[in-house]
């Protein structure tokens, strides 16, 4: 697996020579084992290199990518026997999650955390992870396709890489629920509601679909924007919810299982190929790692975070049938027809060969 990885993540760093959504806020940078300037390379005294380069993430401390962003920097660390010093940056620390992805494709980060609705208009074919009801309803078989699939690893990540972005794994967070201020259970009830999302067209196109009002807000805004009912209810994993304390200030919350939020952990591929051959591996080898992990974390945050919010407050938990879920399903339709409309014949062939790939995880 590792082989293969490598020999994928070399090839789409080559074509780049060729080519060439909370509560607690963070209160600074965390770096792990050290020191330099970012971004810097020095000569230890045994007479090799160390380097100590910058992640940012879109959450804040403890939240997941928090969590995923310093273990990663901590294995890195291991793996490069203290070679390698990754300095982690929370959202709002150096910019929102719209200008940290900016600052990965000018090289003025070497590593972020890029989730495709936040970058829908760099990247516009990513916003299939936006769609409804297109990945299985397992969260291990999502992982799985995340982990497997050609039309994402391979087709879609030359994609990102023509905009100087090279997706290293792409991992989920966790299924999706929703919070509002009146009970949810057809699309009927979206009229009208003024729902947050990130600043994705294909996500806007979902909810404009139920008859909603889609609001695109940045993540750091939603708490007062639900405070101050600039907004009436918001999607995310249900940790986000609990960190981010969105139940104080919202009465109903769903389990909606619309779609899974799908981050990616990614490098500036210039970057990347200037790296010793040594050091890429260690790069490679240390995601490989990780992506286990990651469901492991996601598994870790989400799993006791329904039950700290029913302790800290009395807001109404709710639960789609199969049938209320096959309704927002088939509403969910037109979405589809919208990101092929945006993204053209190949954005439409990535996602007809995922389709086919999910299709084929589910045993149809």
């Amino acid at each position: 697996m590792k082989k293969k990885l490598l020999c994928m993540a070399l090839a789409v760093v080559v074509f780049a020579g060729l080519t060439t959504g909370c509560g607690r806020r963070g209160s600074g940078a965390q770096a792990t084992g050290g020191a330099a300037a970012s971004g810097s390379a020095q000569s230890s005294a045994t007479g090799e290199e160390t380097y100590t380069w910058r992640m940012a993430h879109e959450e804040y401390n403890g939240d997941m990518q928090d969590v995923y962003c310093q273990e990663f920097a901590k294995k890195l660390n291991e793996n490069s026997d203290g070679r390698i010093n990754l300095q982690i940056y929370g959202v709002g620390q150096i910019g929102d999650a719209l200008q940290q992805c900016e600052l990965l494709q000018n090289n003025g980060l070497e590593f972020a955390m890029i989730s495709p609705g936040n970058t829908g208009t760099i990247v516009p074919e990513n916003q299939l992870f936006s769609l409804h009801y297109l990945f299985p309803n397992d969260l291990e078989k999502a992982q799985e396709v995340l982990n497997t699939s050609k039309a994402l690893n391979e087709k879609l990540v030359a994609k990102y890489v023509e905009k100087n972005i090279l997706p290293l794994s792409f991992w989920t967070e966790g299924a999706m629920w929703w919070t509002s201020n009146k009970p949810i259970h057809t699309p009927a009830d979206f009229k009208g509601l003024k729902f947050r999302t990130m600043q994705s067209p294909v996500i806007v196109a979902a909810y404009e679909a139920y008859g909603a009002n889609p609001t695109p807000m940045s993540y750091t805004e939603v708490y007062s924007g639900l405070q101050l009912n600039m907004i009436d209810g918001q999607e995310n994993p249900i940790s986000a919810i609990q960190s981010s304390k969105f139940y104080e200030v919202q009465k109903y919350l769903t389990e909606a299982n619309s779609n899974i939020y799908v981050t990616a952990t990614c490098v500036n591929p210039t970057f990347f190929n200037s790296l010793p051959e040594d050091i890429q591996q260690i790069v490679l080898d240390t995601v490989e790692q990780m992506k286990g992990r990651s469901y492991e974390i996601q598994d870790e945050l989400n799993g006791g975070a329904l039950e700290k919010i029913q302790e800290a407050s009395d807001i109404a938990v709710e639960k789609l049938t199969d049938e209320e879920r096959e309704a927002f399903a088939e509403a969910a339709q037109s979405a589809y027809g919208k990101y092929k409309e945006l993204v053209g014949e190949d954005g439409s062939a990535i996602l007809d060969e995922l389709m086919a790939e999910v299709a084929a995880a589910e045993g149809k």
